[in-house]
């Protein structure tokens, strides 16, 4: 079992084309991941892509883009270790809440950029 395993979902009123299009862009990624190298080992379209994951972390981590209603669920997932193993238990936990914070502040920041301009309960 990974050391660091998060799970996040956000719901975003657009299409998961132009989710797709964000995170299957290889220049997004260092500014969503700043300290990941990652490698595509499935692109899933319109549905998401996985990758492995080295650097900071070592592992896998994926975006599921799942049409709900009149937009996307982004599921995110992140296992991985980091490349020595934790002493404590409160580092782990530390490292784990801020990978847990990361993860939602990229769906927030991809909300509000993508969202911007739609009046509320106006489509996509």
């Amino acid at each position: 079992m990974p050391a660091v395993d998060v799970v996040d979902e956000t719901f975003l009123v657009v299409p998961p084309a132009a989710l797709a299009a964000v995170f299957s862009d290889p220049a997004n990624w260092p500014r969503f991941w700043p300290d990941l190298r990652l490698s595509v080992y499935v692109d899933r379209g319109d549905d998401g892509i996985r990758w492995t994951v080295q650097g900071a972390m070592t592992g896998t981590m994926e975006v599921w883009l799942e049409p709900v209603l009149d937009g996307t669920l982004l599921h995110y997932f992140l296992r991985a270790d980091p490349p020595t193993p934790f002493k404590r238990l409160k580092d782990q936990l530390a490292a784990i809440r801020a990978r847990q914070m990361a993860a939602k502040a990229v769906a927030l920041d991809l909300k509000m950029q993508l969202e911007a301009g739609r009046a509320p309960g106006v489509a996509p």
